[in-house]
């Protein structure tokens, strides 16, 4: 058996978000929201500062709405380099082909991808463009007392843990450029950010809040078998065949091979590994159907 249901499964929420009364504000996830006029009159929080996260703020605002964004640690990147998307830039270095064993934490398995937006056919869009914008940002939400959310003093150390990724990609992009011995495109260091965010808001006179604080996997609820998934909920598996139940397999898992293997460019890849050591099992004679599927 062969699951490929996707990588984008559970909505996520901060846990702290349970402390929000019903009858503060409607609250939705992303995949609840359509476009602004959907939203109920007055002013948006978002929790969350991925690329869903920095795309609503970047609609909301620019359709009138007063729109604060709860920020947390995400990468960044320019949209483009000397006229080139920065996926092709990125394409060419070994950034797509890292695998677990490169994150410094393994929790970064579940860091966000890189600020951007492909709107208007693509821009650069993160902490920087937003502020100038004019989207209000906060710390990241730590919880809610007497009708205030309230937020930590972090948001200067969220934007330096971007910063400090940007030059990662930075890195890799120039290093790569040099060893094929091309001209590395200009790739501007991103200028002094100021940090000055409320630590709270009253949200008695909200529209909305939306959480958009990424996914989480959600095989366990419906593939009921003890000890084939991690602490994450992410499948216990190698090359996408489980090392737990033998004859389950999986195909678009984050960080299933590769950080590329949830996309468009990894599915291919994958899928010709573990159709292969599919295969191979059968033509050895070893049964690949387990006695708990």
């Amino acid at each position: 058996m062969v699951i490929a249901s996707g990588a984008y499964q559970k909505p996520h929420r901060p846990a702290t978000a349970s402390q929000i009364p019903a009858s503060c504000c409607p609250q939705i996830d992303a995949e609840n929201y359509t476009n602004p006029h959907s939203i109920p009159p007055g002013p948006v929080l978002i929790v969350g500062s991925g690329q869903t996260g920095c795309q609503l703020a970047e609609e909301l605002y620019e359709a009138g709405r007063e729109t604060y964004l709860a920020c947390g640690r995400a990468p960044w990147m320019h949209r483009r380099l000397a006229g080139r998307d920065i996926i092709a830039w990125l394409l060419e270095t070994p950034f797509m082909d890292h695998t677990l064993a490169h994150l410094q934490n393994q929790s970064w398995r579940l860091l966000a991808n890189f600020q951007a937006s492909g709107g208007r056919g693509g821009h650069s869009l993160n902490y920087r463009t937003l502020q100038a914008l004019g989207v209000k940002l906060l710390g990241h939400f730590i919880g809610f007392q007497d009708g205030f959310a309230h937020f930590a003093p972090d948001l200067a150390e969220s934007v330096a843990f971007g910063d400090a990724r940007f030059f990662d990609m930075r890195g890799l992009i120039q290093e790569s450029c040099k060893a094929r011995g091309i001209k590395p495109p200009e790739i501007p260091a991103p200028p002094p950010f100021v940090a000055d965010a409320p630590d709270r808001l009253d949200l008695r006179a909200f529209g909305a809040i939306i959480f958009t604080s990424g996914f989480r996997p959600d095989y366990s609820r419906w593939v009921r078998i003890p000890g084939a998934f991690d602490e994450h909920g992410f499948p216990i598996q190698k090359d996408g065949s489980s090392t737990v139940v033998q004859g389950l397999h999986f195909m678009g898992v984050h960080f299933q091979r590769k950080r590329k293997s949830a996309t468009l460019y990894g599915a291919a890849e994958d899928a010709t590994v573990l159709a292969e050591s599919i295969v191979d099992h059968d033509r050895r004679g070893v049964p690949h159907r387990s006695r708990h599927l």
